[in-house]
């Protein structure tokens, strides 16, 4: 075994001897589908900490030759396959990670480099089937091809770190692209590529160098969506053997939305919950609030104004097929929005075409990259929250309805009332730190209609639930009574406890007070009031 060519199976082997491993291997059986076909392209873009290198090490350890890994693959899905024998440990495996190279390379053209030293490691299994003189990779396995009618597998990781961090030189990403098409397109000794990283497939000028990749993206995963992250019935089976809320987990690492599998969450932070007992922040640890600002702060007519909608719970509708798939070239805020979705801080729906912030994880995130700085009146907002919904859970709806008449002012200068949604908006924002206990839904339905904001409270927190209707220039009064006449308390089936009515209205035309709100309490399903 090598280190680039057939790199074994230790990798896959440390993984599912861990202590939570999730069966992906169902990934295996679409692959070999397309092994040797005109599909055998695959380019696979996903978030950070989303499994990507992962499924390279189950790759290489079920595909590579030098190995045999039947026992390490019984009991799991792809075993049962009536192709699993077939195609066992039958193929040359080419396993690169870009990133290294990128690291090693130092001075010297990374794609030099890499054809240096992957050649050396090839040379050490079919060192007499090519010439020592020859440098250029793709003439060594053309070589090797022609005398063996041996194909090859090729597994890249990091496929897009030239892109991401050498973002400044065009010269350098167009020679990477070149390289790589060079190496794969069109070539015979080709079983099967299969390239990982956040961005998709690159475009430079007016032509793709690698547009023969079927594309597999946070915007349309196609049929991998179930290999994108952790399903629900993964993660409810997980919450079951360690003793976690799953409600609670949802809250936290839920929310990237597919168009099969509506619940998908990210596995890196499950995991790590489930091995620590508690929930936090696991996966954006491990990326910069400073970074996710940068993009935040691009001037573009817009974009401020939609992340705080999406703050407060709004999805907002993006057009993602203008952004060039790269760090660089924004032309609009759509870009700069589709580029938040690859990154994995937005969640997409492909259906609506909507972006939105799927958990609190991440919402988490959005709050420290405003805290930095830019974002003052905002994060005035966010802190007096916990205050707001004080004053609610205490039914004090004149604190309330002067807690609002603040907030409306501090960000006016983003978010302008022009009709009930964006006051559901500016809402939701100054009941932001609601979050960590409740889990906020809008526009719920229940009984004859939709509640404009419910707030369920997390199964572990001792508090009551909200039901909140908002008015436009009518009154307080009138939004309790559309709750009690619509019954909108049906909404909360299944929930035993007390509920608070919540009627909020805004009417411009009142300088003074342009905020009122009035709350009830109740008891549910009895229907009773409290006294």
């Amino acid at each position: 075994m090598g280190i680039y060519l057939n790199p074994g199976n230790d990798g896959f082997f440390e993984a599912i001897r861990s202590e939570i491993y999730v069966d992906k291997t169902g990934l295996i059986a679409y692959t070999n589908k397309c092994l040797c076909t005109e599909q055998k392209f695959i380019c696979v873009s996903r978030p950070r900490r989303f499994g990507k290198s992962m499924a390279l090490k189950m790759l290489a350890a079920y595909y590579g030759r030098e190995c045999d890994s039947r026992k390490l693959f019984e009991g799991f899905r792809i075993a049962g396959a009536p192709d699993f024998a077939e195609n066992l440990n039958r193929y040359d495996v080419i396993l690169l990670n870009m990133q290294q190279f990128l690291i090693r390379a130092k001075k010297q053209d990374v794609t030099d480099y890499l054809e240096q030293v992957v050649i050396s490691d090839i040379g050490e299994v079919y060192g007499e089937l090519f010439s020592d003189k020859e440098t250029v990779l793709a003439a060594v396995l053309e070589q090797i091809y022609a005398k063996t009618k041996k194909k090859f597998i090729f597994l890249i990781d990091e496929w897009d770190c030239v892109m991401r961090e050498r973002q400044e030189s065009e010269a350098l990403q167009k020679q990477y692209l070149d390289f790589l098409r060079n190496l794969l397109k069109d070539q015979p000794y080709v079983a099967l590529a299969y390239m990982t990283g956040i961005l998709p497939v690159k475009k430079h000028g007016q032509h793709s160098a690698l547009n023969m990749f079927w594309e597999y993206s946070m915007t349309d995963q196609k049929a991998l969506e179930e290999y994108t992250g952790f399903t629900e019935e993964e993660v409810e089976k997980l919450c079951e053997k360690y003793q976690m809320d799953f409600v609670e987990t949802s809250s936290w690492y839920d929310g990237y939305m597919l168009t099969r599998f509506h619940h998908i969450y990210n596995p890196k932070s499950v995991v790590e919950a489930m091995i620590c007992g508690r929930f936090s922040n696991y996966w954006t640890s491990t990326e910069t609030y400073e970074a996710l600002k940068i993009y935040m702060d691009m001037d573009f007519d817009g974009l401020r104004a939609d992340i705080l909608r999406m703050l407060s719970g709004a999805r907002i509708k993006v057009n993602t097929h203008s952004f060039c798939n790269d760090m660089q070239n924004f032309k609009t805020k759509d870009d700069v929005l589709t580029l938040l979705i690859h990154l994995g801080y937005l969640a997409y729906d492909l259906e609506e075409q909507r972006a939105f912030i799927p958990n609190k994880e991440i919402s988490w995130e959005f709050e420290n990259a405003m805290s930095v700085g830019g974002w003052t009146e905002v994060m005035r907002v966010l802190k007096a929250s916990e205050r707001l919904l004080e004053d609610t859970l205490r039914c004090d709806g004149e604190r309330v309805a002067a807690g609002l008449d603040i907030a409306h002012m501090e960000v006016a200068s983003i978010l302008t009332y022009n009709d009930e949604n964006s006051l559901a908006c500016a809402v939701r924002l100054a009941y932001y730190s609601a979050g960590k206990d409740y889990r906020i839904i809008r526009e719920m339905p229940g009984g004859k209609g939709f509640a404009d904001i419910v707030f369920l409270p997390l199964p572990s927190r001792k508090k009551p639930a909200l039901v909140v209707e908002l008015k436009y220039g009518k009154s307080a009064g009138t939004a309790l009574e559309q709750i009690r006449k619509r019954q909108y308390t049906k909404a909360l089936e299944g929930y035993v406890g007390e509920i608070l009515l919540v009627g909020i209205n805004y009417d411009k035309g009142d300088r003074d007070k342009p905020h009122t709100c009035k709350i009830e309490r109740m008891k549910y399903p009895q229907g009773q009031e409290c006294d």
